[in-house]
């Protein structure tokens, strides 16, 4: 199997030597030569759609489009990771992260591995529950950008 995780945060470099090995099975390195895959690899490309890929690329994909899961899902995600998190701050997160999913105005949408991180961050906290105080001093861990993190922030009594 091969997995090639955020393919549109890729170069078209590199997706023009993908389109080699998945064309042929094969990848030619001008120091070391053509090398041949012994089997044809499973090959999985993830993508957040960055950019558009080439033409050349989603003819040899098959496509499967994968929502963000339910709180319930991801609290169940969150739990795999954080076992022994207290029930009120796993919940906070996912009900929080769903939340800023649905504001238009957040530019880039929270993805599970954020989640992962915000809960991270504010364990490393000692947070009990998501707060004002806690959102606040950890909003950087699930947001990157500074417009997202005001956004997420305005508002809040």
């Amino acid at each position: 199997m091969l997995l090639i995780d955020e393919i549109a945060k890729t170069d078209e470099e590199f997706e023009a030597f993908l389109l080699e090995l998945l064309a042929e099975y094969q990848v030619t390195i001008p120091e070391l030569g053509t090398i041949r895959a012994v089997t044809r690899p499973f090959t999985v490309l993830t993508s957040n759609g960055a950019r558009p890929l080439s033409d050349a690329l989603r003819r040899r994909c098959a496509y499967a489009w994968l929502d963000y899961p339910d709180t319930e899902k991801e609290i169940a995600i969150l739990r795999t990771r954080f076992p022994h998190a207290e029930e009120a701050l796993v919940r906070g997160v996912a009900e929080a992260v769903a939340a800023l999913r649905e504001k238009p105005r957040i530019l880039k949408k929270p993805s599970i591995a954020e989640s992962i991180d915000w809960l991270a961050a504010l364990e490393a906290l000692g947070a009990k529950r998501l707060d004002r105080a806690s959102k606040e001093a950890t909003i950087s861990a699930v947001l990157k950008g500074r417009a997202d993190m005001e956004e997420a922030l305005s508002g809040e009594a």
